[in-house]
């Protein structure tokens, strides 16, 4: 296995503290999902001046482009952009100046990170065999970027692509590459049960939607206990529960919003088949019509076994022989998975908490991350992209 690049790291190293600087001004204007439009200009600014040529896609994604001075393969990669809708609470001299939105998920340093590797390889276009895509994505958190950008042709001519990931569970100096599950997919699922309204000193006039909704909630952990291989893993949570109007009227409807992370197709599909039976059956039981939607979020995230190879050793020499840790894959989800269902690649995690004060897990309004994991990750994304072009 060769050495890594010295001017991998000699760049990065050189550029770090202008990192951290645009990573706080972007932690400060965080924007939510396809609205990213400041966000992107920023990063447009940072493009124009480095001299890489760019292009929009979906509504708000930016993907820049650097050709190697010799013909080759084609790599992409990824880093998302989007906050998310939480007020922040952390203590970083930089806080969210929007209100209500927060980078509370760390895309802001996945941006910056994507930013200073392709500074440092356009730089370095000599040592590229092919070309590297930058794709500045949009609207992860929804799950709507990657589609965007597929729908849009601009994976079609990708051999390959990798993303990355902080994890504040994981701690500074450590990198989870996986070479194979990494994240769970996702349904959210609308489960509305519509009855008859009626006065409350009277429910045997109407027909109450609320009691049975609620068997339905309880019942749901029996479908997952008797239904499924508990040693695949299933994670069905209600998030929001919302029926009736008033105290003393009959509640005529009620719904919940579901959502479920799997990995196993298989289970996946039982479990979506039980609960509609069993919403149904309840329903049947207490004379009410039953409405259930699945809407897919995502696909479980598998990275390609040799990909995550070459994004192992380009890992170990930028880190060290002990930076790889191992891990059980995430019940969180990640849209990243869309791209490995059109071509191969792998998904990188970076270990970004410590034991002090970067303890709180993504999407907690305190929040709080390692910026100093961005250096490592920098050079981790540009070694890996260096080694697929050229083997």
């Amino acid at each position: 296995m060769s050495e890594e690049l010295k001017w991998i790291s000699d760049g990065i190293d050189g550029i770090y503290e202008d990192m951290r600087s645009f990573r706080e001004e972007l932690h400060r204007h965080p924007e939510l999902s396809s609205e990213e439009v400041w966000t992107s200009s920023q990063i447009i600014k940072k493009l124009e001046e480095f001299g890489i040529p760019y292009e929009r896609a979906g509504k708000t994604s930016v993907l820049a482009t650097i050709k190697g001075d010799k013909p080759g393969k084609t790599v992409a990669l990824r880093g998302d952009m989007d906050g998310l809708p939480i007020e922040e609470a952390s203590d970083v001299k930089f806080k969210s100046e929007e209100k209500g939105k927060m980078h509370a998920c760390g895309h802001d340093s996945h941006s910056t990170t994507l930013l200073a590797a392709g500074k440092i390889l356009n730089e370095h276009k000599n040592e590229i065999n092919g070309t590297v895509k930058l794709f500045f994505q949009e609207a992860e958190e929804t799950f709507e970027g990657a589609k965007r950008i597929i729908e849009d042709g601009k994976l079609d001519a990708v051999d390959a692509i990798f993303g990355l990931h902080n994890n504040t569970s994981f701690p500074l100096g450590k990198a989870f590459i996986s070479r194979g599950s990494v994240c769970a997919g996702c349904d959210t699922i609308y489960v509305t049960f519509t009855g008859v309204s009626g006065h409350g000193s009277t429910p045997y006039l109407a027909k109450d939607s609320l009691l049975p909704a609620c068997t339905f909630l309880l019942d749901i952990n029996g479908i997952i206990t008797k239904n499924t291989d508990a040693q695949k893993s299933i994670v069905v949570s209600v998030g929001k529960m919302v029926g009736g109007t008033k105290a003393n009227i009959v509640a005529k409807e009620t719904k919940l919003d579901i959502s479920l992370r799997y990995f196993d197709e298989e289970t996946h599909e039982i479990v979506l088949k039980a609960m509609e039976r069993h919403a149904k059956a309840i329903g049947s039981m207490y004379e009410l019509d039953v409405d259930f939607e699945v809407v897919p979020s995502t696909p479980s995230l598998t990275s390609d076994a040799n990909m995550a190879d070459i994004a192992r050793n380009a890992a170990v020499k930028v880190m060290g022989a002990d930076a790889l840790m191992e891990h059980e894959a995430l019940m969180g989800s990640e849209d990243f998975a869309y791209y490995l269902q059109k071509t191969k690649g792998a998904y990188l995690w970076f270990g970004s908490g410590n034991d002090t004060d970067c303890t709180y897990f993504m999407h907690n309004e305190k929040f709080k991350l390692e910026e100093e994991y961005m250096r490592n990750a920098a050079k981790v994304l540009i070694q890996t992209a260096v080694d697929f072009l050229n083997e």
